[in-house]
C-alpha cells in the first residue's frame, strides 16, 4: 500500500484475506482489545491503518497461524519486531494456561481446519475435539488440535487412531493435577495463582520431555 495511506477495517481485511482466510472485524477488534494493535481514529471514530499497522497485523496473524503462539507470547515478540529484530520461529506453545483468543464456532473450526462435517464429527465423537463446557463453541486451542488431526488424517490416519493422543493428554494431565492438588484445593487467591504456576512449568516439561523420546523413538525405526 502506498506510503501514508490509511485503510478501513475492512480495506485490511481484503488486503489481509488471501494469506489469513479466517481474519475478521471481530478477530481484529479482539486484538486491539488485547493492546496487540492500536490504529489511528478518525474524527468520527473509525478506525484507520497505516503500513505499519498492516504489516504489524500480518505479523500477529503469522505467528497464530504457523506457531499457534498464545497472545501473550505474541506479544513479547512484537518488541523485537517494532526494533527491526530478527523474531526466531518458535514451537507451538501449549503451555500457557491463560486464553490463546477467541472462542471457535463449528464453522470457523472447519474453515480454519479445512475438515470434512463428517471428519469433524468424528473428532468430536471420540473426544478429542469438545466444546467449552455448556456451550457451542470449542476452545481457541481446539483450532491446533484440529488442523494438526486433518494432516495425519490427511497421512491416512483415521479418528479413531487419534484416541491414543486424547489418552496420552489425560493421563499427563492426571499426573500433573495430581502435583498442583494441595494448591488447587485451597481457596486463597495466592495458592491458585502458584497452581497455575506449577501447572504451566510442569506442563512446559512434560511437552518437552513427550517431544524429545517421541523424537527418539521415530529416530530408531530411521536407522533400522
Amino acid at each position: 500500500m502506498p506510503d501514508g495511506s490509511q485503510l478501513s477495517i475492512g480495506e485490511v481485511i481484503n488486503l489481509l484475506r488471501d494469506d489469513f482466510p479466517d481474519v475478521s472485524v471481530s478477530k481484529i477488534r479482539f486484538l486491539e482489545s488485547q493492546g496487540l494493535i492500536n490504529p489511528h481514529r478518525s474524527g468520527s471514530g473509525y478506525r484507520q491503518f497505516d503500513g505499519t499497522d498492516v504489516s504489524r497485523l500480518r505479523f500477529i496473524l503469522q505467528q497464530q497461524r504457523d506457531h499457534f503462539l498464545p497472545l501473550k507470547v505474541i506479544k513479547s515478540k512484537l518488541t523485537l519486531w517494532e526494533r527491526g529484530e530478527e523474531v526466531e520461529g518458535a514451537e507451538a506453545v501449549a503451555g500457557s494456561l491463560e486464553s490463546t483468543g477467541e472462542p471457535l464456532d463449528r464453522a470457523e473450526l472447519l474453515k480454519r481446519s479445512q475438515l470434512s462435517e463428517s471428519e469433524l464429527s468424528a473428532l468430536i465423537d471420540i473426544g478429542l475435539i469438545r466444546p467449552i463446557r455448556d456451550s457451542v463453541v470449542f476452545p481457541p486451542e481446539a483450532g491446533v488440535v484440529a488442523t494438526e488431526a486433518k494432516r495425519l488424517m490427511d497421512q491416512g490416519l483415521e479418528a479413531r487412531h487419534l484416541r491414543t493422543v486424547k489418552h496420552s493428554s489425560e493421563r499427563e494431565s492426571d499426573l500433573l493435577r495430581q502435583l498442583a492438588a494441595p494448591l488447587l484445593k485451597a481457596s486463597n487467591a495466592e495458592a491458585k495463582a502458584r497452581a497455575k504456576d506449577v501447572l504451566e512449568s510442569s506442563s512446559d516439561s512434560v511437552m518437552a520431555m513427550h517431544r524429545a523420546l517421541l523424537t527418539i523413538e521415530l529416530r530408531q525405526d530411521l536407522k533400522t
